[in-house]
């Protein structure tokens, strides 16, 4: 059984949710009873592999102790750079050992749902060290980061906004709005996901290992289309569900391939991992570099600090080549776009103009397509490939 992934888990959410539609439409509180059934649901999908739940179970029990602790610690100290950067390392620790356990024979913090859980905790130091969260109950943490709809794949949720949800207790009429929007989006995610990605994926398939470039051109785009349905659809579906169970999850996806460039793709593309590595690694760059002066402009600093945002996030995905080249790739055609649109006397002149939208409509859908090429790592395949050719 997988998260949104097979009839056994929709039959297994369908029980979970009844009785949150009942609590809801009486106007009860649902806290308690997500969280039971979060930890229900978690232990049912991921019960197969004990090491998973161990995993899981010790990532807990540190991240729980390094919120609270450091909370405690901002509370005394105010805010202390050191103590600050060792609890953020403290807190991505579990995830760094987990994407390196391909490089040793043995395999650390090897559980579902890692990723995106280590941002919620990270989220919650930054945002201690700011000033904007003073503590935490032991309760609501547990609940936020085990909130079974976003636990394996997202949407990322704020701690803060979260927390307006999980302590919110919805009158009749204003459940059944939630419910009936949760599964709308529930309907139109299995659509999504089951249907229209499992079309493009037979289209992957078909081209997957031709050399041919037009063959290669057409891989890129049904990969991205089914890349878009796949995630789209199961980040729908964990919206829905969360809407079920009265809380309002980010969305995730606006509209994506109709950017007019790649600034605005990022804007529409997985919103919630974008928008949380613009706020806590973007952002925090940018004023680094602008108060420690790194760069002669803040133009320089922002085409850097896209780059080594990009970076980043292409290593989060995994360490591969080709997933460090996509972040690079994206990274620098931001930067390019930047200094593009802040330099370019030709963009300020045209960018309101209907042709002109046109054209940088078409580039953009075909460099965000070459980009999921190398995501899907059959570029780098591909150029190994040639290169043998060639070289026989």
């Amino acid at each position: 059984m997988s998260f949104f992934g097979n009839l056994k888990f929709f039959l297994l959410l369908i029980m979970i949710l009844i009785p949150a539609v009942v609590m809801g439409i009486r106007g009860k509180s649902i806290s308690f009873y997500r969280l039971a059934s979060s930890l229900l649901v978690i232990c049912l999908v991921m019960g197969h592999d004990k090491r998973q739940l161990l995993f899981l179970a010790a990532f807990y029990l540190i991240e729980l102790h390094a919120v609270k602790i450091y909370l405690l610690l901002r509370k005394k100290y105010g805010r202390n750079p050191a103590i600050y950067g060792h609890f953020v390392i403290l807190s991505i620790l579990p995830l760094i050992l987990c994407k390196l356990s391909g490089l040793f024979p043995f395999n650390l913090f090897q559980f579902l749902g890692i990723s995106y859980i280590t941002f919620r905790v990270v989220q919650i130091i930054i945002e201690g060290y700011d000033g904007l969260i003073e503590e935490i109950s032991a309760f609501e943490f547990t609940g936020f980061i085990l909130f079974f709809p976003t636990f394996s794949s997202g949407p990322i949720d704020r701690s803060r906004r979260f927390s307006e949800d999980w302590n919110r207790i919805y009158t009749r009429d204003e459940y059944l709005d939630l419910l009936g929007e949760g599964l709308q989006k529930l309907l139109i995610g299995v659509i999504y996901k089951f249907i229209l990605a499992a079309a493009f994926y037979r289209f992957v398939g078909m081209t997957q290992a031709s050399l041919n470039v037009l063959m290669k051109v057409l891989y890129s785009y049904s990969y991205g289309f089914y890349l878009f349905f796949d995630f789209a659809g199961y980040s729908l579906m964990a919206i829905g569900a969360s809407y079920i169970l009265g809380v309002r999850t980010p969305e995730n996806f606006n509209k994506p391939f109709i950017s007019k460039d790649m600034k605005d793709f990022w804007n529409r593309w997985h919103m919630s991992l974008s928008y949380w590595f613009r706020d806590f690694i973007f952002s925090r760059f940018m004023m680094k570099s602008i108060r420690a002066k790194w760069f002669s402009s803040r133009l320089n600093g922002a085409a850097a600090g896209f780059i080594v945002n990009m970076l980043i996030m292409g290593v989060w995905h995994g360490v591969t080549v080709y997933y460090i080249l996509y972040g690079l790739y994206h990274g620098t055609l931001l930067a390019l776009t930047e200094i593009y649109q802040k330099k370019s006397k030709f963009y300020a002149a045209n960018k309101n103009k209907k042709w002109y939208w046109a054209v940088s409509w078409f580039l953009t859908l075909n460099l965000v397509m070459f980009g999921f090429f190398i995501f899907s790592g059959n570029f780098t395949q591909w150029c190994f490939a040639i290169l043998k050719h060639i070289t026989l």
